[in-house]
């Protein structure tokens, strides 16, 4: 599939930004009424992808998205689910805890969408392009070169710095690694609003999401808390189909591993997000 990038053109006003749903369908429920509290339009509703992943209502979910009109790109689960891949492609080491759990969660996922659903994804891009206060920002995944690549704030701007030139972007939005942070420099940002369907491995049950917002016509950025009936998603997700693990970090905010994770990420286990 050519990589295919959609344009919005210049966005104003109040922007909502968040990946990595998950199939969480109470979270995503949740968000949306912050959108609707908050006036921000389903166009400027944007996801860094993974909308099906660990968690147990994966067509329910990507209808509840469909059915708000919020954009979204396609992450690494998404590509694998539309070509029927055989795993999730999150570039987890082999025979690892994270490469087992996929092996559950993963055919779950498979078994649970419907074709409307499988269809919604194929229209997918792979990146998204807009304007918001004199900024050009670029939505990706894990990087602008890679689906599936890893990247969190401790790793080295170098590696970060040639996804700037190669998007000719000012800010990049970008999801998979599961952890909110932001990295400035060179009055360049790259900026993860964290993932809404499962806590951020840092003991607590709430997600996270970000807004930027053009007041004074000017780009400010906040990351937030969403709190959701996450008692109801662990539940839903003990049905023997689907690892115990994650349905009990539903529930302490605290990963199973942290094998996905650098050594500074690894340390604040449990230790709240340092934004």
């Amino acid at each position: 599939m050519d990589l295919e990038i959609t344009d919005l053109g210049k966005l104003t006003k109040k922007t909502l930004l968040f990946g990595g749903v998950y199939s969480n369908l109470q979270a995503l429920e949740a968000l949306k009424q912050i959108a609707e509290k908050e006036n921000i339009a389903p166009e400027n509703c944007i996801c860094t992808g993974d909308i099906v992943g660990y968690c147990a209502q994966p067509d329910e979910t990507v209808q509840l998205l469909k059915l708000w009109g919020a954009k979204s790109i396609a992450g690494n689960v998404e590509i694998q689910l539309r070509e029927n891949a055989e795993d999730c492609g999150c570039d987890f080491r082999e025979g690892s805890r994270c490469d087992n759990f996929s092996q559950m969660w993963y055919p779950y996922a498979q078994s649970k969408l419907s074709e409307n659903s499988l269809e919604f994804l194929k229209t997918l891009p792979n990146y998204i392009r807009f304007q918001f206060a004199d900024k050009n920002i670029t939505v990706v995944h894990g990087s602008y070169f890679n689906v599936s690549e890893f990247i969190f704030k401790s790793t080295d701007w170098d590696l970060k710095e040639p996804n700037f030139k190669a998007a000719n972007a000012d800010v990049i939005v970008a999801g998979h690694c599961g952890l909110p942070f932001n990295h400035q420099q060179e009055n360049k940002l790259w900026l993860n609003p964290g993932v809404v369907g499962m806590p951020a491995n840092n003991g607590h049950p709430s997600v996270w999401y970000a807004i930027l917002d053009d007041a004074d016509n000017r780009f400010n950025f906040t990351h937030k808390n969403l709190d959701y009936n996450y008692k109801l998603t662990s539940k839903l997700m003990q049905n023997g189909l689907l690892p115990e693990e994650y349905s009990r970090t539903i529930v302490t905010g605290i990963w199973d591993n942290t094998e996905i994770l650098p050594p500074i990420e690894s340390g604040l286990q449990g230790f709240g997000i340092q934004l």
